[in-house]
């Protein structure tokens, strides 16, 4: 059974504040983001040694703050940067008028659309951005074929460094909930990793939302 590692990024100064940090920005790591990426990279190798992982890959959007938490990890197993691999596919939701923009500060300035919103955050689109149908359209793209190439071989292990809405709507999805609850029913802490097992059955998820030691 080959081994999926899913890890939101590590923190930075618009997820500490509580806004919006969707595809309109692409800040580095806070510097207690950097931290505890290293932190993270030494749990992680630590989760390793009981995996069979004989071939690893690391995969990341090509935001800033993700491919830091992946370089932190790759540090921390002694593999070089350029075996990173990356994907638009895996970038965060395009939250578009509302990036940057608190819950608060949505809510004021769209409180119909962002009530809609908060209600099916699958099926409504943010103004002038996406909704969690079309991140999952775009991830499930590139996350189907990894999962394919877990299930190859239990020796298979995969680390993807993405974001929030990727990572929830990817595991509400894994769980076979109703997509609409995403939000509701998932949690993707900065930093925070989950372990999905991929073999001949139905996927086994064997950590969720779990923190770095």
């Amino acid at each position: 059974m080959g081994s999926l590692i899913l890890v939101r990024h590590s923190v930075t100064a618009a997820s500490a504040a509580g806004r919006n940090l969707g595809q309109r920005g692409d800040p580095p790591l806070a510097p207690a983001g950097v931290t505890l990426a290293r932190r993270l990279g030494g749990t992680l190798v630590l989760e390793l040694t009981e995996l069979p992982h004989d071939e690893l890959r690391i995969i990341s959007s090509p935001a800033r703050r993700c491919l830091q938490t992946a370089e932190a990890i790759a540090a921390a197993m002694d593999l070089p940067i350029r075996t990173i691999e990356t994907s638009d596919g895996l970038l965060e939701m395009d939250y578009g008028a509302w990036d940057g923009l608190t819950a608060e500060e949505c809510r004021a300035r769209d409180p119909a659309l962002r009530a809609a919103w908060e209600a099916d955050p699958y099926e409504t689109r943010c103004p002038e951005g996406e909704s969690g149908a079309d991140v999952a359209r775009r991830a499930s793209a590139v996350l189907d074929t990894i999962d394919a190439w877990l299930a190859d071989d239990r020796a298979h292990c995969a680390i993807v460094v993405a974001h929030n809405h990727v990572n929830r709507v990817r595991l509400c999805m894994l769980f076979g909930w109703p997509m609409r609850e995403y939000r509701d029913r998932l949690s993707a802490d900065p930093a925070g990793y989950s372990l999905i097992g991929f073999g001949g059955g139905p996927p086994v998820i064997r950590r969720v939302n779990a923190a770095p030691a």
